[in-house]
C-alpha cells in the first residue's frame, strides 16, 4: 500500500482546460482541440501541466490497468497474455474472445455469466466482417468482456455472489475502489457507471497518471509489475491489431500506455516518468499527437515518436494540412502555424 491516508478527492467542477492541438488547413487554424496534459518526472513531480489536471474527470477505459492490480491483490491468479486482456479494450479479435472464454473456463463459468452489455466488435473491420456474417452482438464480444471474466472469477475464488458484482457495494468493487486510490493518492471523488456496466470512479488527471507511474515502478512479482509486464509484452492483447495504443508501446521500449474513451490516455516509462491527456470534446485525432508530444516532453526520442504525428488533413485527396500540438507541447519545432 502506498499511503493509509489518501489526499482529499479531486474538486468536481467544469475543467479549465486549455488548447492542446490546431487543425492547420493551408496555414491558417481552422479548429482547436481543447484538453488537459499532465507529465510527471521519475520523482513524482510535476513537470509541466496545461489546462486543469486537478479537476475531477472519468477515466475510463485508462483506470483499467489500476483494476487488474486489485483484482490480482484479491487472489486472481492471472499472467500473461490472459491478464492482459483482463485490463483489455480490446478489438473483438478471435484471440480475445477465444482468451474471454479461457478465463471463464478457468473460473468454471460461461458467457452467460457476464453482465456487461452485449456489443459488437470495436475494431470496424472485425465489425464489419461480424455483421457480414450475421452474427449478432455479445457480450463477449463487447471489449470489455475480458475484465468482466476477470472479475468475476476474482469474485468467484473470494465466495464472493457473482449475480451483482457489477454493484458499487459488491465487495469486489469495494476492493477496486481502495486500489484506485492507494494508488492514485486521493479520494474518489464520484462513482457512476461506465458504458459496460462497471462502477466508473472519477480521479483526476494527476491522480491518474500518478498511479499508472506507482505501477511501472513497483517491485518485480508484485500485482503492479505482474499487470505492466503483462501489457507491454502482449500489448495487442489489451487492445487490437494496428491499434495505436499497442503500437505506441511498441516503438518505445517500457511504455506502458492504455487508452479510454472520450479521448483519454495514460503512458508510462520504467522510471516513473508519466503522462495523461484528456481531450475535452473526445476526439482521438488529437489524443495521440498530445500524448506522443507530451511524451516528448518526458524526454522520449522524438524520434521514436514521428509515426504518431497528428492526423493529416485532405483536401482534393491530397494532404493540405494536419492536426498539430499547440507549440508549448510540440516535440519538434513546426513552422505551420503558431
Amino acid at each position: 500500500m502506498y499511503s493509509s491516508s489518501p489526499a482529499a478527492a479531486p474538486i468536481v467542477r467544469e475543467p479549465l482546460h486549455a488548447p492542446v492541438a490546431h487543425l492547420i488547413r493551408g496555414g491558417v487554424v481552422e479548429g482547436i482541440h481543447y484538453g488537459s496534459v499532465v507529465v510527471l518526472g521519475a520523482d513524482g513531480e510535476v513537470e509541466f501541466q496545461l489546462g486543469d489536471i486537478e479537476a475531477a474527470f472519468y477515466p475510463r477505459s485508462a483506470v483499467k490497468p489500476v483494476q487488474a492490480v486489485a483484482m490480482l491483490r484479491a487472489g486472481l491468479p492471472l499472467d500473461g497474455e490472459l491478464l492482459s486482456l483482463a485490463a483489455a479494450s480490446h478489438s473483438g479479435e478471435e484471440r480475445h474472445l477465444a482468451g474471454t472464454r479461457r478465463i471463464l473456463d478457468l473460473a468454471g463459468l460461461t458467457e452467460d455469466d457476464l453482465r456487461n452489455v452485449p456489443d459488437l466488435p470495436y475494431d470496424p473491420a472485425v465489425r464489419d466482417t461480424w455483421i457480414r456474417e450475421g452474427r449478432q452482438p455479445s457480450r463477449l464480444a463487447q471489449n470489455c468482456s475480458g475484465k468482466h471474466a476477470a472479475m468475476l472469477w476474482t469474485a468467484r475464488l473470494n465466495d464472493w455472489s457473482l449475480d451483482d458484482y457489477l454493484e458499487p457495494e459488491h465487495p469486489l468493487q469495494q476492493a477496486i475502489a481502495e486500489i484506485v486510490e492507494d494508488l492514485s493518492g486521493q479520494r474518489i471523488a464520484r462513482t457512476t457507471v461506465d458504458g459496460c456496466g462497471a462502477p466508473l470512479f472519477s480521479l483526476s488527471l494527476h491522480g491518474l497518471a500518478r498511479a499508472v507511474s506507482r505501477i511501472v515502478t513497483a517491485a518485480p512479482g508484485t500485482p503492479e509489475a505482474r499487470v505492466a509486464d503483462a501489457m507491454r509484452e502482449h500489448a495487442e492483447m489489451a487492445s487490437g491489431a494496428g491499434r495505436d495504443v499497442a503500437a505506441l508501446m511498441a516503438a518505445v521500449p517500457g511504455l506502458l500506455a492504455k487508452d479510454g474513451f472520450e479521448g483519454v490516455e495514460v503512458a508510462a516509462l520504467p522510471d516513473g516518468r508519466a503522462v495523461a491527456v484528456k481531450i475535452a470534446d473526445g476526439a482521438n485525432r488529437a489524443r495521440i499527437p498530445v500524448t506522443a508530444a507530451a511524451l516528448a516532453r518526458a524526454g522520449v526520442d522524438p524520434g521514436l515518436l514521428t509515426g504518431f504525428a497528428g492526423e493529416a488533413l485532405l483536401g482534393g485527396g491530397r494532404e493540405v494540412g494536419r492536426v498539430w500540438p499547440v507549440r508549448s507541447l510540440e516535440p519538434v519545432s513546426v513552422s505551420a502555424c503558431a
